[in-house]
């Protein structure tokens, strides 16, 4: 009997980390310490996913983190491939992040967690601002929101029932 070695399947997302922390748990034996990390994937064509994993070492904790963020994908709509259809503001906890498009050539006018969210989603250039707490894992999930509430032209067309030239 012929024994196949499996191919490692070519990645199809990049991943970074955004944030890595040490959780403590204390017993009556001690402290116990694990390691929290919260990953961002993404394909730079439009799709972008966020996750969090926690384990007793921190590459189990990155894997189980990129793994976590690979099911929760979402498909950003974007605008000639480079920025979002309209102004949007994204909510989670205290964290409020607001994402406005941008001219071409403008770039991603954004910093910490929401850049490397929005660079690995695919969006090309974007203005962003950051309202309320900058906690990073709350500002990469408020990120995240702003950019599942975007909407072309063509989808709301659609929802409404009419065509895109009556909309504007």
């Amino acid at each position: 009997m012929e024994t196949r070695r499996r191919e490692p399947r070519p990645k199809q997302f990049e991943e970074q980390v955004l944030n890595i922390g040490r959780v403590t748990k204390v017993t009556k034996g001690g402290r116990n310490f694990r390691f929290s990390a919260t990953v961002v994937v993404g394909d730079r064509k439009g799709k972008v996913g966020l996750g969090t994993g926690k384990a007793n070492e921190v590459p189990d904790a990155i894997k189980k983190g990129a793994q976590a963020a690979t099911k929760n994908v979402i498909k950003v709509s974007l605008v000639d491939n480079r920025t979002i259809p309209h102004e949007a503001i994204g909510v989670r906890g205290a964290s409020r992040v607001m994402l406005k498009p941008a001219f071409e050539g403008t770039g991603v006018k954004a910093g910490g967690p929401v850049r490397a969210v929005l660079e690995l989603a695919g969006v090309k250039d974007i203005l962003s601002k950051s309202l309320g707490s900058n906690t990073k894992i709350n500002m990469a999930y408020a990120t995240l929101e702003a950019l599942k509430s975007q909407r072309t032209a063509e989808e709301v067309a659609r929802l409404r029932g009419k065509k895109v030239e009556e909309l504007f």
